[in-house]
């Protein structure tokens, strides 16, 4: 289904004084209004005839020109409806509607005889509104001091946050109330290889909230091309946000012209938490695939050699021999191994073998090219040349060996910030995966960014993670970028993007541990944009056990490591941990290999940001389901019902559990399995531990399947 109605234009040059522009949400529960006083264009919004966004601001401040922040008059103003439905290359479900209500408003200044349009699209569960800049006389190249958008809330809400920075999103999360902010900001701010904090009260987006009379709001934005990130920044006085863009290296926020437009700033709202999970705006607000043959992007399952670096039980680099390395003249056939390598072709081939017999698609391998011995840290334009592989890793040996495995190898591109030296060689690079079978492609932007002085989330820095995601389309290869800018829709434009990094994910398991809660928070706020490779399935919770000089524990059940395949979507989807500790537990590690990474059908079951969240999915094309439940601090007893089985079916339920006495640091690995008969009038109630939850695979049973098992009434 696809229409658009045009229900009329308003034609008004004289300026507004009241709240003149008004448009509603398709079921009526959300209204927007939009007015002009004195010449400052101003729009507030109300879900259930509760103040979502009191009047607030809008406009851009421009360097060495007038500025769009007043002096306004209202234009044209035209009304559209769009009602229409798309099938995602991967998702959560396998159509998404999109319907909205459409006011766009254009904003004339006489002083300076330019327009400003401002478009508004309400939909069922939120907000999305965007500055357009017309082609004019007036308006050619312009430079952004700053974007001026305001967000006044109508109360002290409760955040889930992390702390505005140009740098880096790989924080655990804070919750408290918006005026504590100011006093919590130093403790928020933990240590990070690159960060660049900028306010007391600055805070990143998507912002996660709660009223006191509990209605959720989440911030964020969409469609982010050619500007730069927001962050939002705090007037704690008046409970206010205003959009705060990441700048460059001389302090500018962005370079357009017109015509063009900034990306969607988006507002979703529900008295329901499970609303905001399944809000589409992100997606919806973007444009179409722009691939026209998608065939080759698939999601996958992988295993690799890299969790072992991580806790450092072997390394990247080859050899101890070398304080500096220079591509052009250093020669590693005279180096010492250090014999603590990981990417060694037998290392590497032993993945192979693991994946292979447990039927995973993939191997990443990491450190398997050389300069890693002077990687980071010293502001070195050519770090790596994506192409010559270590003495120890017979990069022809390895391909042969995993295609007659019938599994793929994805290649790890470690960029070390410097990003003109990765634009120099992507062709190269790229060409260099395709002769050899890489289909697709974890990148990373670990350390301050080069040239000196950029930030990763400005506007030069985010045009660079477009060009390299569109250049690798052009390749048939899927991108799965790290330490990059946190995503904001673009997976349905560029569906080769299949996963980002961009949050604190469980390498920081190993870097001292992340809150127990940190993985009920992520869905509601990093995962609004788009799918996260967090790398889940962390079995052996001691860090001491694989490096005696590291004492890190993973704070979360094994259960909990489950039920991540499920609430933590991605259509690239790892299994991180070692294959020695998954052979000590191959009962739990069965739903690891059965649980799908592409779905037809999405249920939220129930759902609290920082305290829990349940979810239930359909596997593509298969009459198969998995349930996913994690936890919070406290212990808590989940209740879910089946009814999105389909009725008139039985079916076999295969739970994972914690255990009685399970807890994520006192006892992380202690859980139960257990088989019984459901169908869709059957509930569960299920213990889920602090830190832990409980994963679930169901199948459609016959009589002979259920032989022995309790029906769950």
């Amino acid at each position: 289904m696809k229409k658009t109605i045009i229900s009329f234009i308003l034609c008004l040059f004289f300026p507004i004084l009241l709240w003149a522009q008004t448009i509603q949400s398709p079921n009526g529960n959300l209204k927007l209004e939009f007015e002009v006083k004195e010449g400052i264009p101003y729009y507030q919004m109300a879900f259930k005839n509760k103040a979502v966004i009191l009047p607030s601001k809008l406009g851009l401040e421009l360097k060495n020109q007038p500025s769009f922040l007043d002096g306004f008059e209202i234009g044209e103003v035209v009304y559209n409806e769009f009602d229409g439905t798309w099938e995602p290359v991967w998702g959560e479900e396998k159509h998404i509607r999109n319907h909205y209500q459409e006011m766009k408003v254009e904003l004339i200044q006489p002083a300076t005889e330019r327009k400003l349009i401002v478009r508004f699209r309400l939909f069922n569960d939120g907000l999305g509104f965007r500055y357009e800049f017309p082609a004019q006389l007036n308006l050619a190249h312009f430079i952004v001091k700053e974007e001026k958008t305001q967000f006044a809330m109508a109360g002290d809400h409760t955040a889930f946050w992390i702390a505005g920075d140009y740098d880096t999103q790989e924080y655990d999360y804070t919750e408290s109330k918006l005026s504590e902010i100011r006093g919590l900001m130093e403790e928020a701010i933990t240590g990070n290889i690159s960060q660049t904090s900028f306010s007391p009260t600055g805070v990143q987006t998507a912002l996660m909230m709660k009223t006191n009379d509990g209605l959720y709001i989440n911030l964020h934005e969409a469609a982010l091309i050619n500007y730069s990130t927001m962050h939002l920044n705090l007037d704690d006085s008046k409970m206010i946000f205003e959009s705060w863009l990441t700048p460059d290296a001389i302090g500018d926020k962005g370079y357009l012209q017109a015509p063009g437009q900034s990306p969607w700033r988006t507002v979703i709202v529900s008295h329901d938490a499970r609303d905001i999970l399944a809000s589409r705006i992100t997606y919806n607000l973007n444009e179409p695939s722009k691939i026209e043959d998608t065939s080759w992007i698939r999601p996958i399952k992988y295993i690799g050699v890299w969790w072992e670096m991580i806790t450092g039980k072997s390394t990247w680099h080859y050899t101890d021999d070398f304080a500096a390395v220079d591509l052009n003249t250093t020669d590693y056939s005279k180096a010492t191994p250090n014999g603590k390598h990981g990417a060694t072709t037998e290392n590497v081939k032993r993945y192979i073998d693991f994946a292979a017999e447990h039927g995973f698609d993939g191997v990443l391998v990491e450190g398997w090219n050389i300069g890693w011995e002077d990687w980071f840290g010293n502001f070195k334009d050519y770090v790596f040349d994506f192409l010559t592989p270590y003495p120890d890793f017979d990069l022809e040996g390895v391909k042969d060996y995993a295609k007659s495995k019938g599994v793929a190898m994805i290649m790890h591109h470690e960029t070390s910030a410097s990003v003109r030296n990765y634009e120099r060689h992507l062709d190269r690079a790229y060409q260099f995966m395709k002769d050899n079978g890489y289909h697709s492609v974890k990148s990373g932007y670990v350390g301050y960014i080069l040239p000196i002085g950029e930030n990763h989330y400005s506007q030069w820095i985010v045009n660079h993670y477009q060009h390299a995601l569109e250049k690798a389309a052009d390749y048939q290869i899927m991108v799965n970028a790290h330490e990059a800018v946190r995503p904001t829709g673009l997976g349905r434009t560029w569906p080769n993007l299949v996963a980002n990094e961009s949050a604190r994910g469980t390498e920081y398991q190993a870097f001292g541990g992340s809150k127990p809660n940190h993985v009920t928070v992520l869905p509601f706020t990093r995962l609004i944009g788009g799918p996260m490779d967090y790398t889940p399935g962390i079995f052996e919770m001691d860090i001491s056990k694989l490096n005696p000089e590291n004492d890190s524990w993973v704070n979360s059940t094994l259960a909990n490591q489950l039920a991540l395949y499920v609430t933590m979507y991605s259509p690239l989807q790892m299994a991180a941990d070692l294959p020695e500790h998954y052979e000590r537990f191959m009962d739990a590690f069965q739903f690891i290999k059965d649980v799908a990474v592409d779905w037809d059908q999405t249920w939220y079951l129930e759902a609290e940001p920082g305290a829990y969240l349940s979810i239930a999915r359909k596997a593509k094309g298969k009459n198969e389901w998995f349930v996913g439940n994690v936890n919070g601090n406290e212990s808590r007893t989940s209740t879910i019902k089946f009814d999105f089985l389909e009725s008139g079916k039985q079916y076999i339920a295969t739970i994972y559990a914690d255990a009685k006495d399970a807890h994520y640091r006192k006892n992380p690995q202690a859980y139960t399995i257990r088989k019984v008969i459901l169908d869709n009038k059957s509930k569960l109630s299920q213990l889920s531990a602090p830190g832990g939850g409980y994963a679930i695979s169901i199948i459609e049973a016959d009589k002979a399947d259920t032989k022995g098992l309790k029906r769950l009434r």
